[in-house]
């Protein structure tokens, strides 16, 4: 998984476009370990503290859950990995009128992205 999102980062800097993590392992050194050698490139917390965790105040029930909010902080894909994911990303990049990169994700991914139209007839069955 790290692969894909890691290529997402690179190659749309400098679009609206961030990942935020939060981890569940049991202590901060594995993340942190992830971090330092550059496996995980974007922020990520903790999912503990004095509040209420992270995953219970959004409802999370599975790792990984992926949350896609759009400009105004609203959910608008849940769960979409791979080509969905890229897809998604698409689709909310064009309605802000930014272009989406062609770019070649890591060689440790499988596919290149989809456009969003090729992704939603993949998905329908067509």
């Amino acid at each position: 998984m790290y692969p894909h999102e890691r290529s997402l980062v690179k190659n749309l800097s400098g679009k609206p476009f961030a990942i935020i993590g939060v981890n569940s392992d049991d202590t901060i050194e594995t993340p942190q370990k992830l971090v330092s050698e550059g496996t995980v490139t974007w922020r990520s917390f903790q999912n503990e503290g004095p509040e209420i965790p992270i995953s219970e105040s959004w409802g999370v029930t599975g790792w990984p859950t992926i949350y896609v909010l759009d400009g105004e902080g609203r959910i608008r894909y849940k769960d979409v990995r791979g080509p969905a994911l890229d897809a998604a990303l698409q689709s909310l990049l064009e309605e802000m009128g930014e272009e989406w990169p062609e770019f070649v994700h890591d060689e440790e991914t499988s596919k290149p992205p989809q456009k969003a139209t090729e992704a939603k007839n993949s998905a329908d069955g067509d």
